[in-house]
């Protein structure tokens, strides 16, 4: 009796753990179940959206050269720590590892340190004094001009590029102590009258200024500059001066100029020129008559 109660104990006991095991791997079957159906709805969703998102983003845009540049210029200009920490943030993002950004960012930053471009340098020429004329100043030939002589031949001279003008000077003229002082006078009175251009007056001024200087008693009746010698030599007590140059002339004495189918002209020598209605440094292109002067 007692026996058979306990094969009736355990026989219940058995069948409760039985139970029990069926009940809780009931459960876990419902939780896979639950789990999976989660599972696929999640990659049905994100299927979903990754077909309704555009093609590229903004941060995926960027090339692989863009992307080296970046970390090649964040490498080669900072600390060796940011360096590292770096490294292992490509390490850790899997677009830039797959692109072997790695390389360039870890083992040669000095090498990528000594290509940048060095800054200016600034170099102090040495002070020089003012007013210093410079070492070279020997004038430069442009080349050679070349030609052909008479004969037939190749000849060729130099080109001068550059020319120093002298400064043309007259001589002066001399005071012969021969001829009347009053003539002087006369060069100096036509001077002070003169005018900076031709009035085509010039035996007009020239007989003034023999009449103001008293060398003259009377003022000459001819018209016409060429026929100022003959006046001068046969009613004024004139005479021809053995001179052929008007630079050689002495000081107040009388040049007349002209032909006989000319007016002609007349002025006076002074120190430095000749005068007459005007001023001129040089003598009148016209032909020479005489140099006239009173003894």
């Amino acid at each position: 009796m007692t026996s058979g109660r306990f094969f009736l104990k355990k026989k219940l006991a058995l069948t409760c753990d039985s139970r029990h095991n069926l009940a809780s791997v009931g459960k876990r079957l419902a939780c896979l179940a639950l789990t999976t159906t989660s599972v696929l709805v999640i990659s049905s969703a994100g299927a979903h959206a990754q077909a309704l998102a555009p093609a590229t983003l903004g941060g995926e845009s960027r090339t692989a050269g863009t992307t080296n540049d970046v970390v090649q210029v964040i490498t080669a200009k900072t600390d060796p720590t940011i360096a590292q920490m770096t490294k292992h943030v490509v390490k850790k993002s899997p677009r830039i590892a797959a692109k072997k950004v790695e390389p360039v960012a870890a083992h040669k930053p000095a090498q990528s340190i000594a290509n940048a471009p060095s800054r200016a340098s600034f170099t102090m020429e040495p002070v020089r004094p003012m007013n210093q004329p410079t070492v070279n100043q020997t004038p430069q030939h442009g080349g050679r001009f070349s030609f052909k002589n008479a004969e037939g031949k190749k000849e060729s001279i130099p080109v001068i590029s550059q020319y120093y003008p002298k400064q043309i000077t007259y001589p002066y003229a001399k005071v012969d102590r021969r001829i009347d002082s009053r003539l002087v006078q006369a060069a100096t009175l036509a001077q002070e009258r003169a005018h900076a251009h031709s009035r085509s007056r010039c035996w007009h001024y020239v007989k003034d200024a023999l009449l103001a200087s008293g060398v003259i008693d009377s003022r000459p009746k001819t018209e016409l500059a060429r026929d100022a010698a003959s006046e001068l030599v046969n009613n004024y007590g004139f005479k021809k001066l053995s001179v052929t140059n008007p630079f050689a002339a002495p000081v107040g004495s009388v040049l007349v100029y002209g032909t006989a189918r000319s007016v002609g002209h007349v002025e006076l020598r002074t120190k430095d020129g000749f005068v007459s209605d005007f001023r001129s440094p040089t003598p009148s292109k016209r032909p020479l008559v005489g140099v006239y002067a009173k003894l």
